[in-house]
């Protein structure tokens, strides 16, 4: 899995960028919360296409808040959600191909927090510093971005965000106890940060900390049980640990949760390989490949693998 850096501004909601690609058309996962972390139900999430072509696409959060959009162009989108009572929520959002591409939590306001909120001048001053930090990490001057990130902790502490992304910058220089420290305090202050969670883990997993890694995930899928990208970390984790058995049952929760899941199939093929169940390792290996995978590792394995297997039917 590749990490993932959070990015853009904080007044309506946080970006993830790198998020994994897949198909020719991509899927977009989210959710929607209000001010105290509960979900709003049907509210509108309109997506609107900003790569020169108008599209426009529009669903509804469920009970449980989240919303679901398939059938995407990849590219960048404006994504606007809105509800009687609530003031919009607006960001912008590069859409990936083939796996779907997960929104981090959006936060609607009430009105009247809204007009609060827009009295404040810190908050506008902390999304530009935000969005400046963000732009240095991606151009690869990390010793800058980590910089910019500490002069926003001094007036901004407790922002789950910022330490996330202090965590990437410190797991990019390899500096693992730095790294640790803040995916914990991004996970102290937010504690179902899924995010968080995996990258921890692949920090203790790089740093030779085969046993922290699988502690930390377990905990991860306990807080954060409809997650696919938690719980396909999960199934990873199980899977370079050698139990096979156990690889098996997760990486087929992960497609309980999320279908589309490619990698899901590709993980489960191989495994089946192992087991001699041919014809169940072929179905899972051309349904990976149905999904266009643009994994070329993986692709290059599992057609390797359909060659061979094919002829033994």
């Amino acid at each position: 899995m590749k990490r993932t850096l959070v990015a853009g501004g904080l007044c309506a909601a946080t970006l993830l960028l790198g998020a994994e690609a897949f198909a020719q058309t991509g899927t977009v996962r989210g959710k929607v919360v209000d001010e105290k972390e509960q979900p709003v139900v049907e509210a509108v999430i309109t997506l609107e296409f900003q790569g020169g072509v108008t599209r426009k696409l529009e669903t509804k959060t469920n009970k449980k808040g989240e919303f679901t959009q398939v059938g995407m162009y990849p590219g960048p989108y404006r994504i606007t959600v809105s509800k009687d009572g609530y003031a919009p929520a607006v960001i912008e959002y590069r859409i990936s191909m083939g796996e779907p591409t997960y929104v981090p939590d959006i936060k609607m306001l009430t009105r009247a927090a809204a007009q609060a909120a827009a009295g404040d001048p810190g908050r506008e001053e902390l999304a530009a510093n935000f969005k400046k930090a963000t732009e240095l990490t991606q151009a690869g001057q990390l010793d800058q971005a980590e910089a910019a990130y500490q002069e926003i902790l001094v007036k901004h502490p407790s922002v789950a965000e910022v330490h996330y992304n202090l965590g990437f910058v410190y797991s990019q220089k390899k500096d693992w106890p730095a790294a640790e420290a803040a995916y914990l305090k991004a996970i102290e202050i937010r504690p179902a940060y899924g995010e968080a969670y995996t990258a921890l883990a692949r920090v203790y997993r790089e740093s030779g900390q085969a046993a922290k890694a699988t502690e930390i995930l377990a905990k991860a899928a306990a807080e954060n049980t409809t997650d696919p990208k938690v719980q396909f970390g999960v199934a990873v984790d199980l899977l370079n640990s050698g139990k096979g058995e156990e690889a098996v049952a997760a990486f087929q929760k992960v497609l309980e949760i999320d279908p589309n899941f490619a990698d899901a199939y590709f993980h489960l093929g191989t495994l089946a390989v192992g087991q001699n169940k041919i014809p169940e390792a072929i179905g899972h290996l051309e349904k990976f490949l149905s999904m266009n995978p643009t994994n070329t590792q993986n692709v290059a394995t599992a057609q390797g693998l359909l060659q061979a297997l094919k002829p033994k039917q």
